[in-house]
């Protein structure tokens, strides 16, 4: 029964192996290679492990940068809204200043009139932005890949 086909294949097996001694001892070898390989790199680049830091009070933010600072965004939905408006006056004292575009486009153009204290804001949906800089793209850090 199956003890009888298992023997059997098993034979079958050991006589291909013998066989073709060429390509069994390249299935043994290339793993044990490509480990070494990789247990050299890792060798190479040793992981930094970096201490902890202890909790510290980083002081009040210096918001003197930020007087005259505009900070354009789009679409101008509820959510933007209410987002933007938690941004300007409940973490700066004086407010920055916001302001809404119905399109991208129209935050290009803003940006390119004001290029050096405009920031835009592009929200693609509810839990993700673009942040738009005068010559730059800057993602979310959620989408950062590892390197």
């Amino acid at each position: 029964g199956v003890w009888r086909q298992t023997r059997a294949l098993l034979f079958k097996n050991c006589l291909i192996k013998c066989r073709t001694k060429k390509s069994s001892v390249q299935e043994v070898l290339f793993p044990l290679f490509f480990l070494f390989w990789l247990i050299l790199m890792s060798m190479m680049h040793p992981h930094r492990k970096y201490d902890e830091v202890p909790n510290t009070d980083l002081g009040p933010l210096d918001t003197s940068v930020l007087v005259n600072f505009v900070i354009g965004y789009t679409p101008p939905t509820a959510l933007a809204r209410q987002i933007m408006k938690k941004v300007a006056f409940e973490n700066f004292e004086d407010g920055l200043i916001t302001e809404e575009y119905l399109s991208e486009e129209e935050l290009e153009e803003a940006s390119f009139l004001k290029p050096s204290n405009f920031v835009g804001v592009v929200f693609k949906d509810s839990m993700s932005y673009q942040l738009r800089f005068h010559d730059s793209i800057a993602m979310s850090s959620i989408y950062m890949e590892s390197r």
